[in-house]
């Protein structure tokens, strides 16, 4: 996802921090699997996403639990930017995984078009962007991504 920077500050917007999601939680990506053991694990370091979908489930994850760290790492320096900023309005929703072309471990490049669902102050919307990814030094990173209306 390439959301960088958010609207400014709302100075009316209640301070929030991110959601509490705890290792044994589902995790925020959609698949059936436990934080920990899915997502949570690539945020944490101990694996890597072993496919460029993989890896956007884990971004998309990020983003819901205000992981600035691992958006910045599995960002390609190219078009890393220097800071994540997130809107304490904004509150992900929900992650639909709509097509993948290449990306998996026989690939240096994939991408992944979604439509991540956000609430933004209490408003539904969604983001739809087709994503590219390509392999960094073995690791897959998010090199950019392109809005689909």
């Amino acid at each position: 996802m390439s959301r960088r920077t958010s609207r400014p500050r709302r100075p009316d917007a209640p301070p929030a921090g991110p959601p509490r999601i705890t290792p044994t939680a589902p995790c925020p990506c959609g698949l059936r699997a436990v934080y920990g053991e899915c997502c949570g694990r690539f945020h944490a370091g101990t694996a890597a996403a072993p496919t460029c979908e993989a890896l956007m489930r884990s971004r998309y994850a990020a983003f819901v639990v205000r992981d600035a760290g691992y958006l910045l790492r599995t960002w390609h320096p190219s078009t890393r930017p220097a800071a994540v900023d997130f809107d304490p309005a904004m509150r992900w929703t929900g992650l639909e995984i709509l097509e993948t072309t290449e990306g998996s471990a026989f690939h240096t490049t994939g991408t992944v078009t979604f439509r991540a669902h956000y609430t933004d102050d209490g408003r539904p919307d969604a983001l739809h962007e087709k994503s590219r990814f390509v392999r960094e030094q073995g690791a897959w990173v998010y090199e950019a991504g392109v809005f689909v209306e």
